[in-house]
């Protein structure tokens, strides 16, 4: 029977630290580059082109799951880049958007891209906007000067990069995706015509979104404190690991059933995720969570939107 784990102490909510001064984007040593390619079983590209950016998408979305366990295992959340290339490369281990997000971007500026954070806001239900710097995506530039907004961090999403100046539809195995621009300068992601979130076209520093991923971590409000998911792509669909239930969905195929005790969830971490875990995830209720306020960046509305 796996130990619960017990819940770090909650810090002081981050404070925005805005973009004023633009720091040097973070490059990964030779070494780094190659571990992180051998980790998501790909070549090195021969340069920094399209067709290397949509291999390297693609099998990172097949190797680096989107999964929130660090906050029900007690794991701090650290968006640093070094340290998010120990997690996900030398643990072997995946993240939600600001986690997969960043250690992609190291991995492509190590290769030659040019990359750029982008901060966006969900749509909830009703068409609702989620809080500001609630998710992150990738603005990312080849060597032929073609822009392509990435994005290995939204879960389900689409599986190759999406041509970021492109306003027409754009058909990917994963939907039919339309980038459109909206009245005040921004630019609204669309996935078979219903939007999926709202991106600002001003890059950002990883700094900005210490309060997005406080709040994600944190909130009652937020989904992610209330629910367990680990999921990646599969060459024949997707495969989610929520709590107990496994969900296996094949090409016009879907099957779904609960695994049978803490052996068997351990297991299918390990063979289906590639973690090692010695206590499994546990979910606290609601009653003891505890209380959070937004931090004074996201009360005070002076951060700009976003949400994942």
């Amino acid at each position: 029977m796996a130990t619960q784990p017990t819940p770090a102490a909650l810090p002081e909510p981050p404070a925005s630290q805005g973009s004023a001064a633009r720091s040097v984007p973070f490059v990964p040593a030779p070494s780094e580059v190659g571990a992180y390619l051998r980790r998501i079983g790909a070549e090195r590209p021969v340069r920094a082109d399209a067709a290397g950016l949509r291999e390297l998408h693609l099998l990172h979305l097949r190797a680096v799951p989107f999964e929130n366990l660090s906050i029900h295992l007690g794991e701090p959340v650290v968006l640093e880049e070094k340290a998010l290339l120990g997690k996900v490369v030398g643990a072997r281990r995946g993240g939600f958007c600001y986690e997969v997000n960043t250690a992609f971007a190291v991995l492509l500026r190590g290769l030659g891209y040019g990359v750029e954070l982008l901060q966006a806001r969900v749509f909830g239900e009703g068409g609702k906007l989620g809080i500001p710097y609630d998710h992150m995506a990738l603005r990312v530039e080849t060597v032929e000067g073609e822009r392509w907004l990435a994005d290995v961090g939204f879960g389900d999403h689409s599986h190759f990069p999406l041509v970021f100046d492109a306003r027409d539809d754009q058909e990917d195995p994963g939907g039919v995706f339309r980038i459109v621009e909206t009245a005040d300068g921004d630019l609204d992601v669309l996935r078979d015509g219903k939007s999926q979130y709202r991106m600002e076209i001003r890059p950002r520093e990883l700094a900005d979104f210490a309060a997005g991923a406080w709040y994600h971590r944190t909130s009652p409000d937020s989904h992610f404190p209330r629910s367990l998911v680990c999921s990646r792509l599969t060459e024949e669909g997707r495969i989610t690991l929520s709590g107990t239930k496994l969900i296996t969905r094949t090409h016009g195929g879907r099957d779904e059933r609960v695994l049978g005790g803490d052996d068997e969830v351990r297991e299918a971490y390990r063979e289906l995720f590639g973690i090692e875990l010695d206590a499994l995830p546990v979910v606290s209720p609601p009653a003891a969570q505890p209380p959070v306020v937004s931090p004074p960046s996201v009360r005070e509305g002076n951060v700009n939107s976003d949400s994942r």
